[in-house]
């Protein structure tokens, strides 16, 4: 906003200016830049919401998975790096060691290639955080179950299914409810971070505090229950508000 005045201002155009609407502030900052079609990218089995950091604040992300014919090849697109790239790779060799507990066939590779894609494509994408996310997606994918449209998580994986912690949550946390999530899956962790998070939107959010990957999915799969999962004791913390 302060930019938008010192423009009018270099401009030659004279004050003071206010701000007492919508439509005031969308003359300096221009339209929404956040939408909400989560519940419509959801809305097919093999879509997981992530959160993504970025230098000018928290962004929501789609992953998207897709099985097609082949030889057990992994493709991956988006403008991927290479972290990002070994995440998804992690993600897979997960779910290839737990098919059995996820009610996949072993064999599902064998004559079939997985293709993820984030898009955005022109965005290069990279870090671990999106681990779960893909995961998600993949085993989404695979069993047929939907994830639930109010949704969105970010951590890292392990190959023992861990979920570590990662940076950026107050500006991904901001980009959850901009875009009208309701639950918010973060690594157990990731707990001492919500202390940064402004109260009033604490308190419009259910956060899921996760410590491995089935808590992940008792969570955000819409029908958790008919896939033999182990979670953690509290199968994923709720907590409504930072300690």
């Amino acid at each position: 906003v302060i930019r938008g005045i010192a423009v009018k201002v270099a401009d030659g155009e004279k004050g003071p200016w206010t701000l007492k609407s919508e439509d005031d502030i969308r003359e300096f900052l221009g339209p929404p830049r956040f939408t909400s079609e989560v519940a419509e990218r959801t809305a097919e089995t093999g879509v997981s919401t992530g959160l993504a950091w970025t230098a000018v604040g928290g962004e929501i992300l789609f992953i998207e998975a897709t099985r097609m014919h082949g030889t057990g090849k992994l493709q991956l697109t988006g403008q991927l790096g290479d972290v990002m790239k070994e995440s998804a790779q992690a993600a897979m060799s997960y779910v290839r060691s737990h098919a059995k507990e996820l009610g996949i066939p072993e064999d599902f590779l064998e004559k079939s290639d997985i293709h993820i894609h984030i898009p955005a494509g022109a965005m290069p994408k990279d870090g671990p955080s999106a681990g779960v996310t893909m995961m998600t997606a993949l085993v989404s994918l695979l069993t047929q179950i939907k994830v639930r449209p109010d949704v969105a998580m970010t951590g890292e994986i392990t190959l023992r299914g861990r979920v570590l912690p990662v940076g950026g949550i107050k500006e991904k946390v901001l980009a959850a409810h901009r875009a009208g999530i309701k639950r918010v899956i973060l690594p157990e962790r990731n707990r001492a971070d919500l202390e940064e998070v402004p109260e009033e939107i604490r308190e419009e959010l259910e956060f899921i505090l996760v410590q491995k990957m089935d808590d992940v999915l008792v969570n955000a799969l819409s029908e958790p229950e008919s896939l033999k999962l182990s979670p953690s004791n509290n199968g994923g913390e709720v907590s409504a508000s930072a300690p």
